[in-house]
This record gives C-alpha cells, sequence and structure tokens, in this order.
C-alpha cells in the first residue's frame, strides 16, 4: 500500500494535463520567504523527479514524453509588483507666468547660512528685487492664469466627445443667411444726384419720407400706400434734406431757399416755416423738441420748434457746407461733418437739449467730406465717420475722450452709414468705384457681406424701425430693400438653388 501510494504520488507530478498545485510561490508571497527556503524545496522536487524516472512508469504515463513545465527559480529576490492605480492628468506650468529668477534663488538658496543682519538684509533686497512681497509665500510654479479664450467664431470639433448632449448649441451652426437680392425696388425719379444732400428717412411708425426733385413722398411699409406730401411752388427749388422727429409724425424738410418746413404728415399740413440760414440746408437732426440745420454757408443752427423766436443758438465750426449732422442716441454729443474735411464734437449742455457754443473735438484725420455719420446705439459715445473718394475711410472715435479707435480702408467713397441694432456690425453705402453695399463685423471690421445691384452710386441708407431692413437710394434712381438683418437664422441648406426670383418693382410716385 506505501509503495502504491508513493506512484499515486509520481503520477501527479508527472501529470500535464491537470494544474500544477506545487511549484514556484507567486512574486507577492515571495517577500515572505527567502531565496534558500525556494532553492531548497525546488532541489527536493527535482531529486523525487529524478528518482521517479528509474523506476516503471504507470499506465496512465505510458507512450507519453514528460515535457518540462518547471519555471527557472532567478538569483535575485524579485520584488513585489506595485499596484497600479489611475492617475489624474499632469498640470503643466504656465512658463508666461512663472518668474524663472524668483525660482532659481529658492532653488539655490543655502538653508544653512547664518540669520546674521546682513544675510537678513540681503534677504529683504532679493524679495524686494524679484518679486515685491514675501518670498517665503511665493511659488516657483504658477497654475493661477487662465488659458487664453479662443478668438472669436471657433467652434471645438472635439467638444462633442466630453458632452452628453446629442447635438450641443455650441456646435450648432450659427451662421445666419443674407439675400444677395434686394427684397423690393421702388423707383425714384428725379432723385437729385448730390453727394452733400440727405433725401430719406424712415421713421418709428414705419412711414418712409423720400424727396424726388422738388416733392416729398411718404411710403407706408406696412401697406404698401404711396402718398404725396407737398411740392415746392419755385420752378428751380428741389428738397435738399429731411428728417423724422425721434417719435411723432413730425417732418423737417430743408429746402434750397434756406428755410426749413415743420409738417404735420398725419394731417398732410405744414406746421411753419423756420428761417435763418442764407444758403441751401442739406442737413438736419432732431434732439427732443430742437431741430439742428446745416447750412451751405458752414452755419449750424438751432431751432426750438415750440418757440415763436426758434433760433437759439448759432454754432461755426466749419468754413464750408455741412453736408452730415447727427445727434447721439442719448443725446448727449452732435457730431457735424463739412466739405472742409472736419469733423466736429459738440457737448449738450447740462440742462438744455442745445450744443455748446464751442465743438468740444475738432477731427482732420479725414481727407475729404465727411457726410456719412452714425453713433453707436449700445455705445452711444462711439462715432462712425466716412469720407468721401479722396478718403475711402470709416473712422471710429471714442468721444469720451477724443481718441480715435480705428480706421479701415474700404476702397471706395463712404456716401452712408447705419448700425445695426440686431448684431453687432455696421453697414455703408459706397460710391465709386463699387456702388455697393458693405456689411461689417464689429469691432474687427470683417466683411460679412457685399450687396451688389445698384448701378449708380448708393448716396443714401435708411433703417426700418425693427431694425431688420435697409433702405439704399442710389443715383440710379432705385430705392432697394434689403433683409439682411432678420433675426430669424435661416440655415443655408434650406434655401433651394433655384434663380433668384424677380423682386417687386413699384414706383413711389
Amino acid at each position: 500500500m506505501a509503495q502504491f501510494k508513493f506512484w499515486n504520488d509520481v503520477n501527479s507530478l508527472l501529470n500535464v494535463d491537470g494544474p500544477l498545485t506545487k511549484g514556484p510561490a507567486p512574486r507577492w508571497e515571495r517577500k515572505k520567504g527567502s531565496c534558500a527556503s525556494s532553492n531548497s524545496s525546488m532541489k527536493s522536487i527535482s531529486s523525487s523527479m529524478a528518482n521517479s524516472s528509474t523506476r516503471t512508469p504507470s499506465k496512465h504515463s505510458e507512450g507519453s514524453k514528460t515535457p518540462s513545465k518547471t519555471p527557472r527559480m532567478k538569483s535575485k529576490t524579485p520584488t513585489p509588483s506595485k499596484s497600479k492605480t489611475p492617475t489624474a492628468d499632469r498640470f503643466i506650468p504656465l512658463r508666461s507666468a512663472c518668474n524663472f529668477e524668483l525660482a532659481h534663488y529658492k532653488l539655490n538658496q543655502d538653508e544653512n547660512l547664518s540669520d546674521s543682519p546682513t544675510q537678513r538684509e540681503l534677504q529683504k533686497v532679493m524679495c524686494d528685487n524679484l518679486h515685491g512681497g514675501d518670498i517665503s509665500k511665493q511659488k516657483i510654479l504658477s497654475y493661477q492664469k487662465k488659458a487664453p479664450s479662443a478668438p472669436e467664431g471657433f467652434q471645438n470639433p472635439m467638444r462633442v466627445i466630453y458632452t452628453q448632449s446629442k447635438t450641443p448649441a455650441s456646435v450648432k451652426n450659427s451662421t445666419r443667411y443674407i439675400p444677395q437680392a434686394p427684397d423690393r425696388i421702388l423707383d425714384a425719379p428725379d432723385i437729385v444726384d448730390d453727394y452733400y444732400l440727405n433725401l430719406v428717412d424712415w421713421n418709428s411708425n414705419n412711414i418712409l419720407a423720400a424727396a424726388l426733385g422738388a416733392h416729398v413722398y411718404l411710403w407706408d411699409a406696412g401697406t404698401g400706400n404711396i402718398e404725396q406730401l407737398l411740392e415746392l411752388e419755385g420752378g428751380n427749388d428741389y428738397i435738399c434734406s429731411l428728417a423724422w422727429i425721434q417719435d411723432g409724425d413730425t417732418l423737417a424738410i430743408g429746402t434750397t431757399t434756406g428755410t426749413v418746413e415743420l409738417w404735420n404728415t398725419t394731417i398732410r399740413k405744414r406746421l411753419r416755416v423756420m428761417e435763418g440760414h442764407s444758403a441751401r440746408v442739406g442737413s438736419l437732426s432732431w434732439n427732443s423738441y430742437v431741430c439742428s440745420s446745416g447750412c451751405r454757408s458752414g452755419q449750424i443752427i438751432h431751432h426750438d420748434v415750440r418757440q415763436r423766436d426758434h433760433v437759439i443758438s448759432t454754432l461755426s465750426g466749419h468754413n464750408q457746407e455741412v453736408c452730415g449732422l447727427k445727434w447721439s442716441t442719448d443725446g448727449k454729443y452732435l457730431a457735424s461733418g463739412g466739405n472742409d474735411n472736419v469733423l466736429n464734437i459738440w457737448q449738450a449742455q447740462q440742462a438744455n437739449p442745445i450744443s455748446e457754443s464751442q465743438a468740444l473735438y475738432s477731427f482732420t484725420a479725414h481727407q475729404a467730406a465727411v457726410k456719412a455719420l452714425a453713433w453707436c446705439p449700445w455705445q452711444p459715445h462711439i462715432l462712425a465717420s466716412g469720407g468721401g473718394t479722396a478718403d475711402r475711410h470709416i473712422r471710429f472715435w471714442n468721444c469720451y475722450n477724443g481718441i480715435p479707435l480705428n480706421a479701415i480702408d474700404t476702397k471706395s467713397q463712404v456716401c452712408s452709414l447705419l448700425w445695426s441694432t440686431n448684431y453687432k456690425e455696421i453697414i455703408s453705402g459706397h460710391g465709386f468705384a463699387n456702388n455697393e453695399l458693405i456689411i461689417w463685423k464689429y469691432p474687427n471690421m470683417n466683411k460679412v457681406a457685399e450687396l451688389t445691384g445698384h448701378t449708380a452710386r448708393v448716396l443714401h441708407l435708411a433703417m426700418s424701425p425693427d431694425g431688420t431692413t435697409v433702405l439704399s437710394a442710389g443715383a440710379d434712381e432705385t430705392l432697394r430693400l434689403w433683409k439682411c438683418f432678420t433675426k430669424t437664422i435661416v440655415k443655408a441648406k434650406e434655401v433651394t438653388k433655384r434663380a433668384q426670383p424677380s423682386a417687386l418693382k413699384q414706383c413711389i410716385r
């Protein structure tokens, strides 16, 4: 029985099909035992294997070769394996925010230096020079500054990986569709082709006023009705300017005879005629109950329309025709541009909606007549001005301090400017040589769109009260309406690739 048990033990050792129950201990257990004990156990196993090989093998192992499955032990004591734990992302310091001089000083300073008065004085000087504070509270590496923000319009394509939303809002296409064809075209026969005049204006009640020669017509944009408001009696007289009051149906009209007429467009009646100029009135602008008018002689008059003696102030800041005149949206500044290439900024008085008699700033950067003027609707102290053919620049001014902000060469005569109230953009109307409208992104002044169609220079621009539609009046005797500032975003893929439909054409007369 003892011999039979011995052979069973030998067969169990030679059986390669089953698992090895005896052999070297796992790595984590080898640390407990010594290398000598492991070697001795292996020697005993190998000696038993050698003795069993001299005897007759059992039936179970007959006809099979015994492979050597015993692993070899290394002479060196194995080290236990370290458990791998997930590590967080490493922090990379910002080199521009690190003070390398301070870091070098702290890394190389001797901790065993004597705390003598001379040494303390040296440390104080080093602290003041390196950082200006307590050096013991400073760090060698800095992680405080944030990464710079991405440029405007940048979309991270990898952001979708780190969000649970299938269609994140930041990845959606936000580019709006701007029609390249006008929504409507109106005929404007006999419109005066004169760069220095201001012949169209759109009021808060959605009524467009247009001056065609000696006539003034009113177009109701809501109903499409067109009516004639007035006709000058003089054979050679014509309308030079017109401007709506901020809220209401009162229209101011400047003529070649130097008079300013006030009309109530609801009852189609002239309210009064205000005199004071010796030449034609080419520009008008309202500030509450004060109507300011610019004359060909360079004179500006403030009219109080409530008083019998309407002339309350006279400004003499130009020596040639005043072709641009605009009050700011908050009524604090008046901008005047003249044919003498001068742009004047007049500050309003404290208690009255009229300006001081002396100009606050006089800018002479433009090299041609300054007609195009527009005040920013969300920053009332920012003014945009455009120069004529010899200048071709759009310039931006900060009227708080009189500092020029930016200037862009448009390569074309700037006839008019308008700010968008729905987007941070500005649109410009141009004459020689491109005769187009350009939408610019503010403040980087990148081109958003170019609107073409006029065959002559674009003299005037007007904005609808909802801020979605721009009207352009050209010397080609057409008025074109462009829906370029609509709030509804129309995807380009939803626009069919059919031919542009012919615009609805109508005569304003």
